[in-house]
């Protein structure tokens, strides 16, 4: 495919990809952020009353 390569060990197996952003920028974007999702979808979370609260207490955020 145009614009994509394929790296490959000195075995011939494919070890990493070359995406031209110019023309996969927003595929790349998308990729991107699966993965990112992935990486932390067992990370614990917290509401978001809790974190305003927070930073309320901590003089980072006013309310308005």
């Amino acid at each position: 495919m145009e614009g994509i390569r394929f790296v490959t060990d000195e075995k011939g197996k494919k070890v990493a990809v070359q995406l031209d952003l110019e023309r996969y920028g927003e595929l790349w974007e998308d990729l991107y952020d699966q993965i990112l999702l992935e990486q932390r979808a067992h990370e614990k979370s917290e509401p978001f009353e809790a974190v305003e609260k927070r930073l309320i207490r901590q003089g980072k955020l006013r309310r308005g």
